[in-house]
C-alpha cells in the first residue's frame, strides 16, 4: 500500500503534529491515514493526514516540507540575471512563465521599459507556458481518474513546446530565457520560429484539445467523479486569496492580464498606440472540479487566439534594451569589434560591475497558469537583491485542500488534488 492505515489512538506514529486529535477522536470509530507522499496522486512531494469516518473524510491536514530548496535565500547570493536559473525551477511545469515574471519585477524595480519586439516575444512565450502548464494539469487530472488516453492526448503535444523552448534557448526543460531588459539571445531564425509555433497550435494542439473534450466531457464516469466535488464558492475563493483558474471557476472575475495589464496585454504596448491583444477570460460559477477542468481547457483556446494575433506581427529591431547603466550585455558584434563593448561584457560577466541598482523595493506580478505569481524584490544598491520573496499560487491553492475535501469520500481526493495542480517547489521554496 502506498499509504499507512492504523487504528486511531489519538496520535499517528507517522505524523509529527497530530497530538490534537487525542481530544477529538473517538477511539475505534475514526482512523488516521497518511495520504502521500508516496501515493502516485501526490507525486511524492505532498502529504495529507486524513481523519476518516469510514470512507468519509472528517478532517484533513495538508503538510509541506518534502522539497526544501532555499529558492528565496538564493536570491540574496545571485545577481538579477543569474537568479533566473532558480525561479524557473519553482514551477517546473511552465518555467518560462517564471522567467518572464521574475525579470518583469526586476525591470519594474530598475524602471526599464522593454522594446516592442521583446514585449511580443515574451507575450508569445508566456502563453505557450500557460498552454504547457494547462495541458499537463488536465492530462494528469484525467489520468488520476483512470482516463489514460486523455493523458496521452494532453501530454504528447507538450513535446512540441519543448522543441520550441529548445530552439530559442538551447534548453528544453528549463530555458532560463529572459535577461534584465531583454532575452538571452535573439531567435535564430524568425521564420522557422513562426512555423514551429503555428504548426504546434493548429496541427497538433487544436486537435488534441478537441480529442480530449470528446473523450471526457460526456464521459459519465469522469463527470460523476468531478461534478459537485471539491466545491469552492465565490466568497470562499476571495477569502482564501485564490487566483487563476481556481478562482475563475468559482465566479471570481479577476485576471491580471486584464486588471493590471502588462506586455502586449496593455494598450500602447509599442509606444505608438498599439491596441492590447483581444481575448476572453473564461468564468464558471459551479466552483467544482469539473468547472476548473473546463476553465483550463477554455484558457488554452484563448491562448491560441492571443498567439495568433502576435505571431505574424513580431516587430523588428532589438529585443534587448541598452540603457546608460549598461546592465545588459552588448551585441556580439560590439564585443568583438569595439573596446567599449568588450569592457562592458567583461564587467558584467567577470566582475558583476555595471549594476546601478536603486535602493528601493518593487512587487511585480503576472497571471500565470495557476494564478497570480509575484516577486517582491528589495534592493540595496548592490548587484544582488537584499531580499527576494515569492507570492507562489500553488502555496495559496494547497491551503484550500482541507476546505475542499472534508466531507467527501476518500476516492475524491485524487480528483480535487488534480484540479488544484499543486507544484511542490512553490510550497517550500
Amino acid at each position: 500500500m502506498p499509504y499507512t492505515l492504523t487504528p486511531d489512538t489519538g496520535i499517528d506514529p507517522n505524523a509529527d503534529n497530530l497530538n490534537y486529535l487525542k481530544d477529538h477522536v473517538d477511539t475505534g470509530d475514526r482512523w488516521v491515514l497518511n495520504f502521500g507522499p508516496q501515493h502516485p496522486a501526490t507525486h511524492t512531494t505532498l502529504r495529507l493526514v486524513l481523519e476518516l469516518d469510514g470512507e468519509r473524510i472528517a478532517r484533513c491536514t495538508p503538510h509541506i516540507g518534502y522539497l526544501h530548496s532555499g529558492f528565496e535565500k538564493l536570491g540574496e547570493h545571485l545577481d538579477y540575471n543569474q537568479y533566473v536559473t532558480i525561479v524557473s525551477r519553482m514551477n517546473y511545469l511552465s518555467p518560462v512563465s517564471n522567467d518572464i515574471c521574475w525579470h518583469g519585477a526586476v525591470e519594474k524595480l530598475f524602471g526599464i521599459e522593454l522594446t516592442p519586439r521583446c514585449k511580443v516575444l515574451r507575450t508569445i512565450m508566456a502563453e505557450l507556458g500557460r498552454i504547457q502548464d494547462h495541458l499537463l494539469c488536465v492530462g494528469a487530472a484525467a489520468l488520476d481518474l483512470n482516463a489514460f488516453t486523455g493523458f496521452l492526448y494532453a501530454f504528447n503535444p507538450r513535446e512540441k513546446i519543448y522543441d520550441i523552448m529548445d530552439y530559442i534557448s538551447g534548453q528544453r526543460f528549463h530555458p532560463d530565457w529572459t535577461r534584465v531588459g531583454g532575452i538571452m539571445k535573439e531567435i535564430p531564425d524568425e521564420e522557422k520560429f513562426k512555423r514551429m509555433v503555428k504548426n504546434f497550435l493548429h496541427a497538433d494542439l487544436e486537435q488534441a484539445v478537441a480529442d480530449l473534450e470528446n473523450l471526457v466531457n460526456r464521459n459519465r464516469i469522469f463527470m460523476d467523479r468531478t461534478q459537485g466535488i471539491g466545491i469552492l464558492t465565490h466568497d470562499e475563493a476571495i477569502a482564501f486569496s485564490a487566483s487563476g483558474p481556481i478562482a475563475r471557476a468559482s465566479g471570481v472575475r479577476r485576471d491580471l492580464r486584464k486588471d493590471e495589464p502588462y506586455l502586449c496585454y496593455a494598450d500602447n504596448w509599442d509606444g505608438e498606440g498599439a491596441e492590447a491583444v483581444k481575448f476572453s477570460v473564461p468564468i464558471c460559477h459551479d466552483g467544482d472540479v469539473y468547472a476548473r477542468f473546463l476553465v483550463r481547457l477554455e484558457e488554452i483556446k484563448q491562448s491560441i487566439k492571443i498567439i495568433d494575433q502576435l505571431i505574424d506581427n513580431i516587430p523588428q529591431g532589438p529585443a534587448d534594451v541598452y540603457v546608460d547603466e549598461k546592465m545588459t550585455k552588448p551585441p556580439k558584434e560590439e564585443v568583438y569589434g569595439s573596446i567599449e563593448g568588450l569592457i562592458q561584457h567583461f564587467e558584467l560577466i567577470m566582475t558583476n560591475r555595471g549594476w546601478d541598482a536603486p535602493v528601493a523595493e518593487a512587487y511585480g506580478a503576472h497571471e500565470t497558469a495557476n494564478g497570480e505569481l509575484g516577486y517582491y524584490v528589495v534592493a540595496d544598491g548592490s548587484p544582488r537583491a537584499w531580499r527576494v520573496k515569492t507570492r507562489p499560487p500553488s502555496f495559496i491553492n494547497f491551503s484550500l485542500t482541507a476546505k475542499m475535501i472534508e466531507g467527501h469520500l476518500l476516492s475524491d481526493i485524487v480528483a480535487v488534488i488534480g484540479s488544484l495542480n499543486i507544484v511542490a517547489a512553490e510550497l517550500d521554496r
